[in-house]
């Protein structure tokens, strides 16, 4: 069941599911975050890796080479062209085991050409959200540090699931900062 703001209210005071929690949105002079109707505005912090093609790298999961980016601490982030950055989200999770997550990307960016994907927070995961923002348009984008980027909509069960992001080790539980892609080794 969608869950409203008073729901989520409560599982953030009750067990810090956001942390900081903003338990109004927030949208004066800004992209908006914080509590909204049926979910919760995320921010984005002011730590970026931009990709670039400078070192002509290959873009590989499985070995992901530094190069393929500059690291970005401002207050807002010029996207390249058709390029894509990854950043976190200001905010910290601690998922209930009974609950998933859903992101959808904020409409004030989207009619911008900028396209927010997050995979879902699911039972029991824990950390900062690593984001990823592509810029689809020919042009330069500007991201907005420590304001809106994504909502998050959370579902509850009314069962507790079998095995949770935590029961199975989930090789991204507890990040923190922005985090690269990992890959499991075999022992």
């Amino acid at each position: 069941m969608l869950k409203s703001d008073s729901w989520i209210r409560k599982m953030c005071l009750d067990s810090r599911m956001i942390s900081p929690f903003v338990d109004k949105l927030i949208a004066r002079n800004r992209i908006s975050y914080g509590l909204s109707s049926y979910g919760y505005d995320i921010r984005v912090a002011d730590e970026y890796k931009v990709f670039t093609d400078v070192h002509n790298c290959v873009v590989d999961p499985k070995v992901f080479n530094s190069k393929s980016f500059v690291d970005i601490k401002e207050p807002f982030c010029i996207v390249p062209a058709r390029s894509f950055a990854l950043a976190r989200s200001v905010e910290y999770f601690k998922i209930p085991r009974n609950v998933i997550g859903l992101c959808i990307g904020k409409s004030t960016y989207a009619r911008c050409g900028i396209v927010v994907n997050i995979t879902p927070l699911e039972p029991e995961w824990e950390g900062h959200l690593t984001l990823e923002i592509s810029n689809t348009t020919p042009i330069p984008a500007k991201i907005y540090s420590n304001e809106g980027i994504a909502q998050l909509i959370f579902l509850e069960s009314d069962r507790i699931c079998e095995i949770s992001y935590k029961d199975r080790k989930g090789k991204y539980q507890s990040q923190r900062g922005v985090t690269l892609p990992r890959i499991l080794k075999t022992k």
